[in-house]
């Protein structure tokens, strides 16, 4: 969200509907000010608040950088998934991510030293401990959830035919993390930051060539990416339930017969809400026609006009 020129603010307001009532949210910037959201009318004291109220799944090309970024993105993928479904988890990665902080700062302080004492890292590293090994448990019980979903929505998008894989690897699959930390406690020191624990655990993304797996980055062609990608993020759908989901300018690199295959799979009953947006008004017009559960809207300069059925 962008203040336009000339203004001093700018704010976006939803109204929700649920099984029971409606939910007010808002989000506001004004120039030099912090950017407030509410629920009603009341400031939210802390965002993690929100997590969860309302489920969305948007899909869109920057979805790539799952792909093409390194594995911070796709331990984010995991984390914002859980997060929307188990409070205690994000409660235990917020904890984790702070200690994981403070060791990093310390080792940096330790580096400079000529006999650093490491009582100190000790005693993160013991608070460390549970709150990995919740969090570990909790996203490898996540991908064997999420694996059979994600190979179902591929399968449907591509026709069958291509056979896709997706792997959550730790280093706590074959390693205790109080060991981990203790074997590379000099190492990080010399480093400066943490070597080791689930802040570097990884999700491999493979696709299948003559019965083999290769990683999906080298050898996939950019529409299996994208299939991929949308697979993805149609499995979290359902993971979630029945969240809003967008799908945003999603169409392009996409043959005629998979994007049928999309719009056919996100119309039945698993789904919920959708909204498409696309800058082609003749593709999108060919592509959803309007019907008693569809409409098709134009936006120009902020106006938004209903096409007539």
């Amino acid at each position: 969200m962008n203040i336009t020129h000339n203004a001093d603010m700018a704010m976006v307001q939803g109204v929700y509907a649920g099984n029971e009532t409606a939910e007010t949210i808002s989000c506001g910037i004004k120039r030099g000010v912090k950017k407030t959201f509410r629920r009603g009318k009341k400031d939210y004291k802390r965002m993690i608040e929100h997590i969860g109220l309302i489920p969305l799944v948007m899909v869109c090309p920057q979805d790539n950088s799952l792909i093409e970024e390194g594995s911070d993105e796709r331990r984010r993928f995991m984390d914002v998934v859980i997060s929307q479904q188990d409070k205690v988890y994000l409660d235990h990665l917020t904890a984790y991510n702070a200690l994981l902080k403070q060791r990093n700062m310390l080792l940096r302080q330790m580096a400079d030293q000529a006999n650093p004492q490491t009582d100190l890292l000790e005693v993160f590293e013991l608070q460390m401990v549970a709150p990995a090994q919740y969090i570990y448990k909790v996203r490898a019980k996540f991908i064997e959830a999420f694996v059979p979903v994600f190979r179902e929505m591929y399968a449907a998008l591509s026709g069958d035919k291509e056979q896709v894989e997706l792997r959550y690897v730790s280093q706590l699959q074959s390693r205790d993390i109080e060991e981990s930390f203790r074997a590379t406690r000099q190492r990080d020191i010399m480093l400066g930051w943490t070597s080791q624990g689930i802040h570097k655990d990884e999700i491999e993304m493979l696709i299948a060539d003559d019965g083999e797996s290769f990683p999906l980055k080298r050898v996939a062609s950019q529409g299996q990416q994208k299939t991929y990608l949308l697979a993805m993020k149609l499995a979290q759908a359902l993971y979630l339930g029945k969240p809003m989901l967008l799908l945003d300018d999603i169409f392009d690199k996409l043959d005629s017969e998979r994007v049928e295959r999309i719009i056919h799979l996100v119309r039945s009953e698993r789904f919920g809400q959708i909204f498409i947006t696309d800058t082609d008004r003749q593709h999108l017009s060919a592509i959803v026609q309007p019907d008693e559960t569809a409409k098709i809207f134009h936006v120009h300069n902020g106006q938004v006009t209903e096409i007539p059925k």
